[in-house]
């Protein structure tokens, strides 16, 4: 854990430039917009460690899968985000000599991520050759309004003397990416050209034909006035740029403000690439960065509007949630359901910025509550556009019928290539079916069903009931070679999650086919036949359900991970010395799968998705069990322990859970953040604060609220979506306040009492608590 970072409920704040941090940092401070993203990198040249990231949503290339030893159902390629053209690069020189913080003094360097207005801004003075001193101040963002473009505000300010300062704005495409298989360049130049105050650059991946158009314009002023700029034009492969020189005294300020748009072949015909770019660039630059900086405000503000967290009295807290909300609203906007949601989302390259089963099971909830439902079913309908491939991958691990979605994926292809994930992680099945189930529970769209969700329930069933089969020696059905969501247990029989899952698939399944049938009778007759569903398989999922073999402990009254847990020795993780954590880091792969340490929930999995079919003894029974053998490696596991641990009343687990999620990347708890932050699991931070302490579920149509109070916080409020009515929920230790702000009433049920708030109502309740 590494806490460098200033305490700031509106902003993240770096003091002092450590450059021992500088990647972390360069993840932690990444800016977004849905459609492109950026990493925290300088403009100006920096020779020192560094992560390049400019992303551009739904552009990748499928890198050559690269295995020691191949087996048959591997994929053929893992899809990766490109890193694309660098737009925002500044050469400066001055007086010659290239400013470069890895190489001059730094002073009063700050860093700022300004969350409310979303924008960042770097400021520093710098001591060059000959004790000469210059103030930097930089300004940039990707605009929420105007998807395509990118600006900056560049200031430099000699202190100390007057002197020629040199600045080159470009355009480079000759990037690479850092975890590329066999160290190759994805890209290739197009086209490229520069004109009076502008330059353009066409890009195109090597395979796949996606083309990035990038058009930069800029203007300078120095005092406030705008210079007459007659620059040097500079081109080569994958490369332009101007330079052009300014002699500028002692406390004068020149500023060069710079203007990108960035457009790709996944939405512009490829004739229309540069025109548009071109066009949309000279908008922004007419615009002003001024007005421009307003509009990002603004639209900044709405985000805020309908999705704000309120923690009072721990401003460590407040900051964290905001971070989270923060890069969510970054990543994903929700308008194409063609993109789905990185785990790295636009901060960095690792897990190839492909899609996991975490936006089933993190992301949705949030999207659900704080955006209109149209965001969450699209995040939906990207699974069922791909279900002709999650067939496909079926049928080319040998089965014969059903749906088997990737376990990673930007096409529908799977394209993970670790045997126990790729061929064993099944349980992703469930996660997609169960969102299914979640987003109609949420909105009460049911019609959904019918239009595109039965026909993804029914294939991940035929998938289920292929991949059980019936156990002679215990006359159950049983699943065998499976890995669970713990990791850290590879090939194991019978994981009681999955398992469960697929069993409550099936049932979830017969549920909506009866539903269809009954009030959608033609539509159920259309897809049944469609389908060729039978009578003789819905028979088959029904005796799997009544006969479904789930590992337990009669004496403690739990379920078991999977066949054979308790011959582990088992030791809880606070007995472990400190030097063995992370394991992950410290231990052999051998050694961790042979230990009982956990990485992320699996039974607390089930016991989480499925909270109503079990009682609280059996989820505290489950909880005391797993929790303290649980090691916390994945981003993913925090949140989970914490809205169980809110459930059963364990405040100050479910704090300390908070925390860990919260500011995980803020924190760098696993020590892995420069790579990028965990996108997905911040949507676990939010669930955590709504699902945890605010007690949010849903049951039959109602809101259901039991908010508790962290003794750490005086107070909290947050707003949710529900059915139309948007309802600022607010909770103090000896009462509750819910705030209908719409013209649309809603039912729900607060700590036991049942009722409907009325258009710009307001429900008031007294309780303790805590």
């Amino acid at each position: 854990m590494n806490q460098y970072l200033r305490i700031d409920e509106w902003a993240i704040v770096e003091e002092g430039f450590d450059a021992h941090t500088h990647e972390l940092s360069e993840s932690i401070f990444s800016i977004g917009n849905g459609y492109m993203g950026q990493r925290a990198n300088f403009e100006e040249a920096y020779s020192g460690s560094s992560l390049s990231g400019s992303y551009m949503a739904g552009v990748y290339y499928p890198d050559k899968t690269r295995v020691g030893w191949w087996k048959n159902g591997y994929p053929d390629y893992f899809a990766k985000v490109l890193n694309s053209t660098n737009w925002i690069g500044i050469g400066v020189e001055i007086d010659g000599v290239p400013l470069d913080l890895h190489k001059v003094k730094v002073h009063d360097f700050v860093r700022t991520l300004h969350m409310k207005e979303g924008y960042l801004s770097r400021r520093f003075t710098a001591t060059l050759e000959e004790g000469k001193e210059v103030e930097i101040d930089a300004i940039r963002f990707v605009s929420k309004k105007r998807q395509e473009i990118g600006a900056i505000r560049y200031s430099i300010k000699p202190l100390n003397f007057s002197g020629s300062i040199r600045l080159t704005p470009y355009l480079d495409g000759d990037v690479v990416n850092k975890d590329s298989n066999y160290d190759e360049k994805f890209w290739l130049e197009v086209s490229r050209g520069t004109n009076d105050t502008s330059a353009h650059l066409t890009v195109k991946t090597k395979k796949l034909d996606f083309h990035v158009t990038s058009v930069m314009e800029y203007c300078v002023t120095k005092n406030g006035q705008v210079l007459p700029i007659e620059p040097e034009r500079n081109e080569r492969e994958k490369f332009v740029s101007h330079t052009f020189s300014v002699d500028t005294a002692a406390g004068e300020e020149l500023v060069l403000y710079k203007y990108a748009a960035n457009v790709t072949s996944r939405n512009y015909g490829l004739g229309q690439l540069l025109p548009t770019a071109e066009k949309l660039v000279q908008e922004a630059k007419t615009a002003g960065f001024a007005s421009l900086l307003q509009e990002q405000t603004d639209a900044w503000a709405d985000v805020w509007k309908e999705g704000d967290i309120v923690i009072e009295g721990d401003p460590s807290a407040q900051q964290a949630i905001r971070f989270n909300i923060f890069q969510l609203n970054q990543t994903y906007s929700g308008e194409d359901d063609r993109l789905n949601i990185g785990p790295k989302g636009f901060t960095g390259e690792k897990y190839g910025g492909s899609t996991y089963w975490d936006t089933e099971a993190y992301c949705v909830p949030f999207y659900l509550s704080t955006h209109d439902p149209s965001i969450s079913r699209n995040l939906l309908i990207y699974r069922y556009k791909h279900l002709e491939k999650a067939k496909e991958n079926a049928r080319k691990l040998g089965f014969t019928k059903g749906a088997l979605y990737p376990m990673v994926t930007m096409n529908g292809e799977e394209c993970h290539n670790e045997w126990e994930i790729t061929f064993e992680e099944i349980h992703r099945n469930g996660a997609i079916a169960h969102a299914i189930f979640n987003y109609v529970n949420y909105t009460g769209d049911k019609a959904y069903l019918g239009q595109y969700g039965l026909e993804v329930l029914v294939e991940i069933s035929r998938f289920w009931e292929e991949r059980v089969h019936l156990s002679a020696m215990k006359d159950k059905y049983v699943m065998l070679g499976v890995t669970g969501p713990n990791e850290y247990e590879n090939n194991v029989n019978n994981n009681w999650y999955t398992n469960r899952i697929a069993v409550w698939t099936l049932e979830y399944t017969l549920e909506s086919l009866n539903y269809l049938s009954t009030e959608e009778p033609d539509r159920y007759r259309e897809l049944t036949e469609r389908l060729r569903l039978t009578e003789e398989e819905t028979g088959k999922w029904k005796d799997i359900i009544d006969r479904m073999y789930y590992p337990t402990d009669e004496e403690r009254g739990i379920f078991l991970q999977q066949d054979g847990f308790l011959d582990k020795e088992i030791i809880p993780v606070r007995e472990l010395a400190a030097e063995n954590l992370p394991i992950n880091q410290k231990w052999s792969w051998d050694r961790i799968l042979r230990s009982c340490y956990i990485k992320q929930a699996d039974v607390l999995q089930g016991l989480y998705f499925l909270s109503d079919r079990y009682d609280r003894e059996t989820k505290k029974r489950n909880f005391d069990f797993y929790e303290p053998l649980t090691v916390h490696e994945s981003s993913l596991s925090p949140c989970v322990h914490a809205i169980l641990a809110c459930e059963l009343g364990y405040q100050e687990k479910a704090y300390e859970m908070y925390l860990r999620t919260a500011r995980l990347d803020l924190d760098n708890y696993n020590n892995d953040t420069e790579d990028g932050c965990h996108i997905t699991s911040m949507a676990g931070t939010w669930m955590a604060v709504v699902h945890g302490f605010g007690g949010l579920r849903v049951t039959n149509g109602r809101l259901v609220l039991n908010p508790v109070v962290p003794a750490q916080w005086s107070a909290f409020s947050f707003r949710v979506v529900f059915r139309g009515a948007r309802l600022k929920v607010t909770a103090k230790a000896d009462a509750i306040e819910i705030v209908n702000e719409t013209d649309i009433p809603a039912d729900l049920s607060v700590c036991g009492n049942e009722g409907t708030l009325e258009p710009h109502g307001t429900w008031k309740q007294e309780r303790v608590l805590v």
